[in-house]
């Protein structure tokens, strides 16, 4: 049975990855970079800061860190846990792939998980403001996982495990924050 996963998510590693094209290749190295997105990060946190007092904006940073370094950390337990190779570093599949410059483990997606992460997160602080933001959070989220395979860097069962963490990951800090705001701001 779990060789039989193995091959399907090799099997489809191959086929989405090789529907890229070397017109395709530069925009998808910028989006899979993690500073590209550094002006949306900033849009966001002034959003979510903006309606909130000091306190609250301090709670809000630390839940923030706190998020990525649950979802990074947790990531890294994984990828050493499982110790499976990213197809652009296993022999046998490196040949089969376009780009493939890398090493290491790749279960699960670190760049999935904390984009996911980031878009429940967001999208559920700023609900109340932005109903429908969350939408293209999670549409983001989606096409900076893809990106990973585009480029050979994960199976898509490492995009998927990553997805469903960082949604995971996105709603207990989401309930974290809410729950640090409620107990040390005063309401105004």
């Amino acid at each position: 049975m779990l060789d039989q996963l193995i091959e399907l998510d090799q099997s489809l590693l191959l086929y989405l990855n090789n529907l890229g094209t070397a017109s395709w290749d530069g925009f998808w190295l910028v989006v899979t970079n993690k500073r590209t997105f550094i002006p949306l990060y900033i849009v966001l946190l002034y959003l979510m800061a903006r309606r909130l007092t000091t306190r609250g904006i301090i709670i809000l940073v630390l839940t923030i860190a706190g998020m990525i370094l649950f979802t990074d950390q947790t990531t890294n337990l994984f990828k050493f846990t499982f110790e499976r190779l990213r197809p652009c570093a296993q022999e046998g599949v490196l040949e089969l792939i376009r780009q493939g410059d890398c090493w290491g483990y790749g279960f699960f997606s670190g760049h999935s998980s904390n984009s996911m992460a980031t878009a429940i997160f967001t999208g559920l602080m700023l609900r109340p403001i932005y109903k429908n933001l969350i939408y293209f959070m999670i549409v983001w989220s989606i096409v900076v996982a893809y990106s990973r395979i585009y480029l050979g860097l994960h199976y898509p069962l490492d995009i998927l495990c990553g997805l469903s963490f960082g949604v995971l990951a996105g709603y207990l800090f989401f309930t974290i924050f809410k729950r640090l705001n409620a107990r040390f701001v005063k309401v105004q």
